[in-house]
C-alpha cells in the first residue's frame, strides 16, 4: 500500500476520536438545556443539527479532531491538494452513516484505500 494513503486503522482511530467528541458535545449540551425549565423543540432541533453536523463542517473546513490528531485528511480525488466543498462533506457523511462499517469493504481492494463513501462523494483520505 501507498504511504499516502491512510490505514484503516489510522481511519477507525479517527473516526474513535470524532465519536468522543460528538458525545461529548451531546453530553455538555444535554447538560445546558438542563438548567432552563422549558426549552422549545427548535432550539433542542437546532442544536442537534448543529452536533451532527460536525464531521461534515469540519472535513470541508479542513480536517476533523480526529483526523488532525492521525494526521489525515479528506481531499478530493481529482487533486489531493484540494479540500471537498461543504456540500460533497455531507454526501460523504451521509453515506458513511447510512453503510456504517460495511463502507469499508473496499478498502482492501482499492489502490487509493478509499471506501464507499469516498467513491461516491468523490473524496480521497490522504496522510499528511
Amino acid at each position: 500500500m501507498n504511504k499516502e494513503y491512510p490505514s484503516i486503522l489510522d481511519r477507525l482511530k479517527s473516526t474513535t476520536i470524532d465519536i468522543i467528541i460528538i458525545i461529548g458535545f451531546m453530553y455538555f449540551a444535554s447538560e445546558i438545556l438542563n438548567l432552563f425549565d422549558n426549552v422549545p423543540n427548535y432550539v433542542r432541533m437546532i442544536l442537534f443539527a448543529g452536533i451532527l453536523m460536525y464531521e461534515p463542517i469540519f472535513t470541508a473546513f479542513g480536517a476533523t479532531i480526529g483526523n488532525d490528531k492521525m494526521e489525515i485528511r479528506v481531499r478530493s480525488n481529482s487533486d489531493h491538494s484540494k479540500k471537498i466543498n461543504f456540500f460533497q462533506a455531507i454526501i460523504r457523511f451521509g453515506f458513511k452513516i447510512l453503510l456504517g462499517w460495511l463502507s469499508f469493504i473496499t478498502v482492501f481492494s482499492s489502490k487509493k484505500s478509499r471506501t464507499i463513501h469516498d467513491y461516491l462523494s468523490g473524496s480521497v483520505m490522504i496522510k499528511v
